[in-house]
């Protein structure tokens, strides 16, 4: 029985895979790598799983893309500072939690990455509104139809699937993915 869950899992997960939309993989390592150039900084969000996503990928930017010698991203994770969360959360709502952050450090040209499953978290989609009103640059990593987030963000790739599992699963082979292919260049 485990075993016919898991084929079926790994049969779905991978008709999703082969449907990535590459060419947005592509905009967003040459969006990264130029935001990189410049000395930009790199914010990451999410919420439940998506925020774990967004803490690893801030991890994988900022140590596992280092090369002696090389400047590192600057990165930080929206989501990792529980007590700054719960305090925006207590004074606010946590519809604010990330925009809030962003007011006091978000700088024009600086890049904000949303991972959200559903593309509908108001948190997430309250952060974008206010990255693009000072100019900076949003990418948003989603599923299901990419809900009100597509609207948002510069680039939202889009994973073809309606099971938030399989969503965050290939959210992380992509950031793996981009972050090797970062190591390398």
């Amino acid at each position: 029985m485990l075993k016919e869950h898991f084929d079926k899992y790994i049969s779905e997960l991978m008709l999703s895979l082969r449907t990535i939309p590459f060419d947005k993989v592509e905009l967003i390592v040459q969006i990264l790598l130029d935001v990189h150039k410049t000395g930009k900084h790199v914010y990451v969000m999410g919420n439940g799983g998506s925020a774990a996503t967004a803490s690893h990928f801030v991890c994988d930017l900022a140590k596992g893309t280092k090369i002696e010698g090389k400047k590192p991203f600057k990165v930080t994770s929206l989501n990792d500072n529980i007590p700054l969360l719960t305090a925006w959360s207590n004074d606010l709502s946590y519809e604010t939690v990330f925009k809030s952050q962003l007011e006091d450090i978000l700088e024009e040209g600086d890049l904000v990455i949303a991972f959200t499953g559903s593309g509908n978290s108001p948190n997430i989609l309250r952060a974008l509104e206010y990255s693009m009103s000072v100019g900076a640059k949003t990418i948003a990593f989603t599923g299901f139809n990419g809900g009100k987030v597509k609207e948002l963000a510069d680039v939202c790739l889009i994973v073809n699937s309606d099971n938030m599992e399989r969503i965050e699963d290939i959210h992380l082979v992509l950031e793996h993915l981009i972050k090797l292919y970062l190591k390398k260049n």
